[in-house]
């Protein structure tokens, strides 16, 4: 996956061969804004464009643009996999939260 950046926000990128463009989906947003381009500069403008006209109706109709996490979610692994984590937390001294936590911000942002 693609990903391109404009200020705080993230877009996935995909080509599209349908109609021989790259369409962009806006991240994180409460609510769906999308955009085209031909080519990385365009895509870029269509970018820009579509978010100020999402951020304009959210501020005019008192939405907050973007979603909110409660940093909460459920995941289902493998008995050996839960245990083979909890091990590698205890032996560093973590709670399996924590550990999981770390190694996932670790993998984002390496």
């Amino acid at each position: 996956m693609n990903i391109m950046e404009n200020e705080s926000f993230k877009a996935k990128i995909e080509y599209d061969p349908d109609i021989d463009m790259f369409r962009g989906e806006i991240l994180g947003l409460n609510g769906g804004a999308d955009f085209y381009g031909k080519n990385p500069t365009e895509l870029r403008r269509e970018f820009k464009k579509s978010l100020e006209t999402f951020l304009e109706v959210c501020e005019e109709t008192g939405i907050n643009p973007k979603k909110e996490y409660s940093g909460k979610f459920n995941l289902r692994i493998p008995p050996k996999l839960h245990s083979e984590i909890a091990a590698i937390a205890t032996s560093e001294e973590k709670s399996i939260n924590q550990w999981v936590s770390e190694t996932l911000e670790h993998t984002l942002h390496a």
